[in-house]
């Protein structure tokens, strides 16, 4: 509608008569609300491009003098022209469309190349191509996960040339739009007293959520959406009209026991997730461990009996993790325990030390553990020294791996304990140290999960911001969602496909492509995961750094961008077992799959900067170092990448062959045919009977592409029809 609002602007200016009649028009029409959610889709989103090349015929705006903290000159402008001029280029702009007939100042000047950024609005038409950023190598020749740079409404246009119709779980966290500096809607961030912050929201969602739908298998794929309170009903109706023939539910989960102050209302504990299935695509049945069989009924419907699934009770370590964990927050708690270190058991259990002192007493033959975190802070243990005697009697205490501190020390909470006391275990005897030994769980468990999760291993604060601080130290992530509970969601629908592509758009610190990992590593599965976000530098960093004159596309601006500061080193870290600094990553995996995270993956990651390229210069073959990233991806992101032109005229690698001289078809040809598992021929030619004559010589199962017309059609088609279908919904 807002964009109806602007031509009926235009229409005043050349015909105020015709003009107010359309607008009265309007009004009465825009009264009549059909059923369902309505919202306003606003002017098309404009997104900034600050390391894009500036090009004559650019749409751009003039950014604010350097060293400035307040908001440039909003309004759009074309370059009309390039020259030299002392000091350096400059470029001559005429002011925008209805920019211009909307003001009455100057709508030309001209402005220094270094005081402009290019900007780009949805609706145009893009011509990506992608550059390497590095890459990290441990997995032989499995696929490699890719994470991309790029604003991502103009990311997922590009996987639509590689990935349409192949992705089998979309799972995205997307801004929540709470009214803090979370998300900006054309480079400004969204306020709360954003009259249009609701639909601002849901127009963003609403054109990226159209496209994701392209990628997404229609036989069988599931996309799933994390959401908190503020945006969810408005969610679960956007989903419900863009979806129509698909299955959808939303599941409601604990994130935070404690809560999170809400002012004045309730505390908030737990999102929820929206389920979008098509198809086929249904949480698969599995066994499910004790902690959530307790919060569940077994289905009448279960599976015959007689399946027997063995599950450890929920040992916890005696670290305190999340709110009140410092030593200052309960002193009495700081206490020494002393364990021998060839029968690892506890012999003793010290006084609290008094306030100022870190060395506890010496105790000869033992080892001394304190609650010291990984990174040397002093923490506090979960219950008093009293409590922890009465519970070693009990069997509820144990020691777990070595650690540089003494050993993990681990305990059996009170819920977890009343568990193994039930009739869902079967207690066997005590170890060498006093702790219980459990035969575990009997019965069947293999079942549909609940709608409602209360998993300890989906603490947002234990298993999203610490774990991300092992790997990450000193480096700061708002609200990262645990590992674990990302990779039960997705475990549901991708368990039982080991080839799996996963995609995320929102991917912010990287955990959906470190619970993919995960995964693999449980069943050996080669699942890939492509990882989209930006790299937005945190709003409270911005003013700091304008004031050191930088901007953005500044080198000293853009290494603290979320894309380069943590997703990407979050990625390689997670593969390599070590920090960015080269340290072995301290601590262990837990729940379903436990293992020192030093271990690492043996996976591939490379990482990738989207670009924007002309249609000319993709003709002419000089924007191929660029868009042959794109070629490797649609070929399914394995093996070597053809980088370069061939000089034979030809090349065929392990996933797929390339063809840019015609006249050397017969042993491209030979090639393919005697190549194996490759899956993609692309050729090079205008000339259409060529190509098909050609395409009629490969082998069955190889896929001919041309190119460039594929490449050009791809993404000239699919942007004018978008534009044409979000304004049709207006």
């Amino acid at each position: 509608m807002s964009r109806l609002t602007d031509l009926i602007a235009q229409a005043k200016a050349k015909d105020p008569r015709m003009g107010v009649d359309l607008d009265r028009e309007f009004k009465v029409l825009s009264s009549r609300l059909p059923f369902g959610l309505n919202f306003e889709r606003h002017r098309p989103e404009v997104v900034e491009l600050p390391q894009r090349p500036i090009r004559k015929g650019d749409k751009v705006r003039v950014l604010p003098p350097r060293g400035s903290i307040g908001k440039g000159d909003s309004r759009l402008w074309q370059i009309m022209a390039i020259h030299r001029a002392k000091g350096g280029k400059v470029a001559e702009l005429a002011l925008l469309g209805a920019e211009a007939t909307k003001t009455q100042t100057a709508q030309s000047q001209t402005v220094a190349l270094a005081d402009l950024v290019v900007v780009a609005e949805f609706r145009d038409t893009i011509y990506p191509g992608l550059v390497s950023t590095g890459k990290v190598q441990r997995g032989g020749d499995k696929q490699f996960h890719t994470v991309i740079n790029g604003e991502n409404y103009h990311v997922l246009k590009a996987l639509t040339y590689t990935h349409r119709g192949k992705v089998d779980a979309i799972y995205i966290d997307p801004p929540y739009n709470t009214g803090a500096k979370d998300w900006k809607y054309n480079n400004d961030y969204v306020e709360g007293d954003d009259l249009y912050r609701h639909s601002k929201w849901l127009a963003m969602m609403e054109r990226r959520l159209l496209v994701a739908k392209e990628l997404l298998n229609p036989a069988d794929s599931v996309l799933i959406v994390t959401i908190d309170e503020k945006e969810y009903l408005r969610l679960g109706l956007l989903l419900e009209q863009l979806f129509l023939d698909a299955t959808i539910q939303m599941v409601s989960s604990q994130v935070n026991p404690k809560g999170v102050s809400r002012g004045g209302s309730f505390r908030r504990s737990d999102e929820y997730l929206f389920f979008v299935m098509f198809g086929a695509s249904r949480p698969i049945r599995m066994p499910l461990s004790n902690e959530w069989s307790t919060s569940t009924q077994a289905d009448k419907d279960e599976p015959p009996e007689g399946v027997e699934v063995s599950v450890n009770p929920d040992w916890t370590s005696m670290m305190r993790r999340g709110s009140e964990a410092h030593r200052s927050d309960r002193p009495s708690m700081f206490y020494p325990i002393y364990a021998d270190p060839h029968t690892r058991r506890i012999v003793e259990i010290g006084e609290p030390l008094p306030d100022g002192e870190h060395v506890a007493p010496h105790r000869d033959g033992s080892v001394t553990i304190l609650p010291i975190r990984t990174d040397g802070s002093e923490g506090r243990w979960q219950i008093g020294a009293t409590e922890l005697g009465a519970r070693m009697k009990q069997g509820r205490i144990r020691l777990g791996r070595p650690t540089s501190y003494g050993f993990v020390v681990n305990y059996l909470p009170d819920g977890a304990y009343a568990e193994v006391k039930s009739d869902k275990f079967v207690i066997q005897g005590y170890a060498p140290d006093g702790s219980l030994i459990a035969a575990g769980a009997v019965g069947d468990l293999s079942r549909i999960a609940p709608t409602q999760w209360k998993i300890a291993s989906h603490n947002a604060s234990e298993n999203g911001s610490t774990l991300l601080a092992s790997y990450l130290p000193k480096r700061k992530f708002p609200y990262p969602k645990s590992l674990y509970a990302v990779e039960d969601a997705l475990r549901f629908f991708v368990a039982n496909k080991p080839d799996a592509v996963v995609l995320d758009f929102f991917s912010g610190s990287g955990t959906t492509a470190h619970a993919v990992m995960r995964l693999n590593r449980q069943d050996g599965g080669r699942r890939q995961c492509i990882s989209v976000t930006n790299n937005e530098v945190a709003a409270d960093e911005q003013k700091s750094l304008r004031e050191q004159w930088l901007r953005p596309g500044d080198p000293e601006w853009e290494k603290h961008g979320i894309c380069d500061y943590i997703t990407k080193p979050r990625v390689k870290a997670a593969i390599t077992g070590k920090t960015p600094d080269g340290e072995p990553i301290k601590g262990d995996y837990k729940f379903t799959d436990e293992f020192p995270m030093a271990e690492g993956f043996d996976e591939n990651a490379e990482f990738f900067t989207l670009t924007y390229e002309t249609p000319v210069s993709v003709n002419h073959n000089r924007a191929f170092a660029r868009i042959a990233p794109l070629l490797w991806l649609r070929a399914g992101s394995r093996g070597r990448r053809i980088d370069h032109l061939p000089e034979a005229g030809w090349e065929v690698v392990e996933a797929y062959g390339l063809l840019v001289n015609v006249d050397c078809s017969t042993p491209f040809i030979t090639a393919i045919g005697q190549a194996q598992g490759l899956g993609v021929a692309f050729i090079v030619t205008d000339d259409d009977r060529r190509f098909q004559s050609i395409a009629r010589q490969l082998p069955a199962g190889v896929e001919p592409v041309r190119l460039y017309e594929s490449y050009l059609t791809n993404f000239s088609f699919a942007n004018g029809e978008d534009w044409g279908d979000t304004e049709n919904q207006g």
